[in-house]
């Protein structure tokens, strides 16, 4: 079969099935966060985690970062860890950790800087694009872009992972960002 026909059943496929054709397993991947520290998704592994591809140009991205923020608040106790991973290039990547720590964010934020994670996820590499990974390290949701209103539909799904039984005990989550002090 030709490339541009598997593309166009492959996405016909994912279109049928609400965006994940079906649950594979997620790409290993390490990056460093905005204080420097390796964050590899294996070792979250019996966490559920929800990927959150940004960048601090895209509106839509920092629309829907309060309320990935807010359930992960909820919902850390529980097992669920956030990775907020940014795509800024290195034109952009200097604004990340100062609008991190002026909303105060404190989920991990990691740095894409030459986008090999979200291309392994996203090729198409819209934003924001979200990824949700099972406890057993499973990719079983993908969205692409944010309407608000899409966080509830978010929640609930993350809530029900969060509810099926762990494969394992959970993984240590990494270590929070710390919030910088406010600047007047």
């Amino acid at each position: 079969m030709a490339w541009w026909r598997k593309a166009v059943v492959g996405l016909g496929l994912m279109v049928a099935l609400g965006g994940s054709a079906r649950a594979d397993e997620a790409s290993d991947f390490t990056l460093r966060d905005v204080n420097g520290q390796e964050v590899v998704l294996s070792k979250l592994e019996g966490n559920v985690v929800v990927m959150s591809f940004w960048a601090t140009w895209c509106g839509p991205c920092k629309e829907e970062m309060p309320h990935l923020f807010k359930m992960y608040e909820a919902h850390k106790a529980e097992g669920l860890v956030v990775l907020s991973i940014s795509t800024d290039d290195a034109r952009s990547v200097s604004k990340v950790k100062p609008f991190i720590q002026k909303m105060g964010y404190t989920f991990p934020v990691l740095l894409d800087r030459e986008s090999s994670v979200i291309s392994a996820y996203n090729p198409a590499k819209t934003l924001p694009y979200t990824v949700v990974v099972d406890r057993a390290g499973q990719v079983v949701r993908r969205t692409s872009g944010y309407n608000p209103g899409d966080e509830v539909e978010l929640e609930q799904f993350v809530v029900s992972q969060l509810a099926a039984a762990p494969a394992s005990a959970p993984a240590p989550a990494p270590a929070p960002a710390e919030p910088a002090p406010a600047t007047p």
